[in-house]
């Protein structure tokens, strides 16, 4: 089985270049990110705090989740329901960077990753992929941008959406994640020793796409 890594900070890019990705070279793509954020939507939602690992560890046995994909796009339910929209809020992305620092969250998501990566052909992106969930992973890449080009694009995604978006806002937050990712006691996000890395702060979509799509391309060519 081929397995593609991509890992990165917050607003990179590394989900919408992973779905377009996966979609072109007919991989199936695990969005790890979706799986720490429903289960921080789930402590939001029932009042415990996503740092408290005894109170997010007592809710984890309640936990369903499922990952299916339809009309193309990737939806995941959370206990029957389709979340997909409700975990994309920065208040969801705050409390999964924090139930991500828990041994017991990344313990209970960490076999379901792998039994994936062996049954078929899978690109996952996340934090850790590459040094954590799939060490031995065929393609490895670490894909960032600058925090202030990644506060820009976030800006633009919400004011697209009809959402208020201040840039000193947004940029803190991106900030803040980051020094949260890269500072966990568990799996900080670095970049994997044999990881490719791709700065796309100058690039745009397209030209990140051809980088990315090229990187993989020359890493699982088959020996003719």
């Amino acid at each position: 089985m081929i397995s593609v890594a991509i890992d990165g900070p917050s607003g990179a890019g590394k989900s919408s270049m992973a779905k377009r990705l996966a979609a072109e070279l007919g991989y199936t793509y695990v969005d790890t990110g979706a799986m720490y954020r429903a289960i921080g939507l789930y402590a939001l939602r029932h009042g415990a705090d996503p740092h408290d690992e005894a109170a997010v560890a007592a809710l984890l046995p309640a936990i369903r989740l499922d990952i299916t994909v339809q009309d193309g796009a990737q939806h995941i339910f959370l206990n029957g329901e389709d979340v997909s929209a409700a975990i994309r809020t920065e208040e969801a992305g705050m409390a999964a960077s924090a139930v991500g620092t828990l041994g017991p969250v990344r313990a209970f998501l960490l076999e379901t990753q792998r039994a994936l990566a062996r049954s078929r052909d899978v690109l996952m992106d996340g934090r850790d992929i590459g040094t954590v969930v799939l060490p031995g992973a065929t393609v490895k890449i670490y894909l960032t941008a600058s925090a202030a080009a990644r506060a820009l694009r976030r800006c633009r995604e919400l004011r697209e959406k009809g959402q208020p978006a201040d840039y000193a806002t947004v940029l803190r937050d991106i900030e803040a994640r980051d020094w949260q990712d890269s500072h966990r006691a568990i799996a900080p996000l670095r970049q994997a020793e044999d990881a490719v890395l791709v700065d796309t702060s100058d690039l745009d979509i397209d030209e990140s796409f051809a980088a990315l799509k090229k990187i993989i391309a020359e890493r699982t060519a088959r020996p003719a």
